[in-house]
């Protein structure tokens, strides 16, 4: 069984593919993105924003 929708895996290989050629930038300071984690965690972000399948964020 899958974590997330096949929506949110596609938006999370995108962004692992900025991050791999270093152009994944954060959020409003628009610093590189240094960390593999930190990568998915923005990929998973953009897709709830979008409405895919993404299970709620833990604490």
């Amino acid at each position: 069984m899958t974590k997330y929708g096949p929506k949110a895996q596609e938006k999370v290989e995108k962004t692992m593919h900025e991050y791999k050629r270093g152009t994944l930038k954060m959020g409003t300071s628009g610093k590189k993105v240094r960390s593999r984690k930190q990568a998915i965690a923005i990929g998973l972000s953009e897709a709830r924003k979008r409405g895919a399948k993404v299970p709620r964020r833990g604490r």
